[in-house]
Formats: C-alpha cells, structure tokens, sequence
C-alpha cells in the first residue's frame, strides 16, 4: 500500500460503533432499526455522499435482509454489509475511510473488497500476533487506568457472596498484568474461575474443546479438569463443560460483556443467562441529552412534528406555505440534533426518527446495559430493574390532547422550571 498513507491523522471522534460497510461500494453508513440508511450518514472515503446519489445506488433508502450482514455482523456468504460492533472496530472504521480517501483522492484504482479483506486481516494479526498485547504491556499505564470503582464494585459483590467468573479472549499473560494494574495483585482472590483464550462466540457454541490448567509461568498443563478451582487460570474449554463443571445456569447468572453478538446473544438465546451490555458511550450521550440546548431543541422539535401533523390537513395555498417552513426547519433541526452528538453519525442510538440497528440488536441479546461495571455501586444488591412498559402507537392519546412539551422530563431544571 502506498506509503503516503501513514500520513493520515487518527481521529478517534470520526466513527461511531454500530456502523455497516458496503464492501463492494465502500461506504460506511447508519442503518436504523428497520434497514433504513439515514441520509446525510453515507461516506465515501472522508466525505459524505449526496443523498440523491444514495438513493440512486440502493433504489431508495432501504438495504434489503438478504444484504445485511449475518448473525454475528460479518460480512459473508454473499452479503455486501459488514456492522462494526465493538470499540477496536472504530479505528477499523476510520483506516478504511482513510484508505479509500487517498485512493480516491489520488485516482488510483482498487478493488475495494480487497482493501476490506487487507484491513481486517491487518487488525486480526494485531490481535492473533501478540502486537497489541506486547505494546499495551510494555507502557500499561499510557492505555489502561487504575479504577478503583471497578476494584470496589467487584469486592461488594464478593463481600456479599455473590460467585463470579471472568471469561477472556486475551492471554494469560495480559490479563494478569492489566487486572494487576486496574484491580491490585490480589485481583484473582475476587473471581471463582477464570478463564483466558476463550475464543468468543466459539466458547458458547463448540462442545469440543476442554480446559487447560495455566500454571504461574504460563505453561500448559495436560491434566484432566475435573473441577474449576478458585485461584486457578484456565485456557480455552467451551461453556457446556463450564456449566457442568459450575451448576451456574439459567437466569441466576448475569453475564457483562462489550460485544452485544461475540459475548451476549447467544447467552441469552441458547442458555437463557441474564446479560448486561457495557456501553462507554452512555455516559457522554446522557450528558448531552441533560443540556438545557438539547432539550430545548428536542422539545422544539417534538412540538414542530405536531404541528405539522396536525395541520398537514388544510390544503389552502397559505397553510401549505407555512408547512413547507415547517418542513424546511424540522430538517434543519433534526440535523442539529445529530451534530450534538456526532457531526458524521449522530447518536449511536437514534436515527432521525427511529432506533438504530444497533439500539435493535442491543435490545434483543441484554437484559441491561450501562456505561461501566461500576454504575452497579449506585444500587443496593437486592434492587429489581423493572421492564418499562413502553406505550405502542396505537395505545399514544391523539396529538391535540398532548401539551405542546409534555415528551420530556427535566430533573434539572424542576426548581425553576415546570412543563406541563
């Protein structure tokens, strides 16, 4: 590849997850809930794609099923769309729109399901090579930081009984020194089985392989596991043997995991385990959300919507004037709102109108989802996180019966303010 590449900056705020690829097309896009490619989200490269010439290439704005990417998000078997699901596939993410940038910029022709097939296989070498480990070892405290509220989270819940295991795809070796670092020497005294080069989702679903006894220097041992001991590190196995070594079953266990396909779903479809997904990203899209310039565009936005819902019905050349204002603020507006989160993708959550596909798969494979593990240390251990009843369309009051602001709640803003 030219080496002109290596010029690029890395900008971490450029992708957000949840994203598909069309690998033949080489674009990157938000796809909402229902396979819907929100307009304005396209790029090429590091540009984005006028919306006529998006709708001209999908014949619309919708990706068909047999397009999408398979169950775990991979690109396979004929499907065009790859979804990037974890944190490591945000620099994935931005070398492709890099890569195709300089290509395109300099009108050099590619084939771009070679350069897809190059880039992953890149990243995959980063992780199977030992390249990221070694690096991350060798200056731990530049990447990782000690977090107390994880070492308190985790020494509550072992204080009060509760059994807890730690199911990897990292070494040995990492593990131990990043535990060390972020929990305290003592790290292993707090889980009851750990576990390391699980190689996740195979773990959940390959009966084949068994456990093997990591020793203090790293070595392999050939014993039979009969027993999953405390203070012990095991490498591989698969989850049948780990469930009939434990009893640990069903909803009884809560299972937390970054990968809402690679750690949760099949937990939760197969086995019938609680999971918990932890989303970083929660915690800064709350505190926009908790703006006063947020939600008073958002409450603008929702009163805009009803009004023109509710006026859409005069036909008059003068209301039909006014709509169209509307029109034209309400897409100005819903622009805004998408760069207050991200100024390329919006909210990892929210299309437009609807859900993200990610926001989908999210809601199917975990019970509950947070910012961080330590977010468990605002409730006591006997709370119950009740479902919330969501209303259905059909079930919503008719628009001229709801006050004009009535969508939102403003904890912090009730001494002051009050909408009704």
């Amino acid at each position: 590849y030219p080496a002109e590449i290596r010029k690029y900056d890395y900008d971490p705020s450029f992708a957000i997850r949840g994203l598909h690829y069309d690998v033949h097309r080489a674009l990157l896009m938000k796809i909402d809930a229902f396979h819907y490619i929100q307009l304005g989200t396209v790029y090429r490269g590091l540009s984005v794609v006028p919306d006529e010439e998006v709708i001209a290439m999908y014949d619309g704005s919708h990706v068909p099923l047999e397009q999408m990417s398979d169950f775990y998000g991979k690109s396979s078997q004929g499907n065009t769309m790859k979804q990037f699901m974890d944190i490591f596939s945000l620099p994935e993410m931005t070398l492709l729109s890099c890569v195709n940038e300089h290509f395109l910029k300099n009108n050099i022709d590619y084939e771009p399901v070679h350069l897809y097939k190059d880039v992953k296989d890149s990243i995959r070498d980063v992780h199977i090579k030992g390249i990221m480990y070694r690096a991350i070892e060798a200056d731990i405290e530049k990447y990782i930081c000690y977090a107390e509220q994880t070492r308190a989270v985790l020494a509550k819940l072992a204080d009060h009984g509760k059994k807890m295991f730690l199911i990897t795809n990292s070494p040995s070796s990492f593990v131990d020194k990043g535990m060390r670092f972020i929990v305290g020497k003592d790290w292993r005294d707090l889980f009851d089985v750990v576990i390391v080069q699980a190689d996740k989702p195979n773990f959940f679903n390959d009966k084949r392989r068994p456990f093997r006894k990591v020793n203090e220097r790293g070595v392999l041992l050939w014993d039979k596991i009969h027993k999953l001991q405390k203070g012990q590190i095991y490498k591989q196995g698969n989850l049948y043997e780990f469930l009939k070594l434990t009893g640990w079953r069903g909803s009884k266990v809560l299972y937390f995991g970054d990968h809402i396909y690679s750690d949760l779903a099949d937990l939760t479809l197969k086995h019938g385990w609680r999971t918990g997904a932890i989303i970083p990203e929660l915690r800064s899209e709350i505190k926009i959300m908790n703006t006063e310039r947020y939600i008073q565009t958002m409450t603008w936005l929702q009163t805009l919507t009803g009004l023109l819902e509710h006026m859409q019905v005069h036909r008059d050349p003068d209301s039909q004037m006014i709509l169209e204002e509307w029109k034209k603020e309400r897409k100005d507006m819903r622009e805004m709102n998408k760069n207050f989160f991200n100024a390329q993708f919006g909210s990892l959550f929210r299309t437009d109108e609807n859900p993200t596909y990610f926001l989908r798969r999210l809601s199917r494979f975990a019970d509950i989802y947070m910012a961080s593990l330590s977010c468990l240390l605002n409730y006591e251990l006997d709370y119950t996180f009740y479902p919330r009843r969501t209303p259905l369309q059909h079930e919503l009051p008719a628009w001229s019966d709801q006050p004009c602001a009535g969508a939102f709640r403003v904890p912090f803003l009730q001494e002051t303010v009050q909408i009704k």
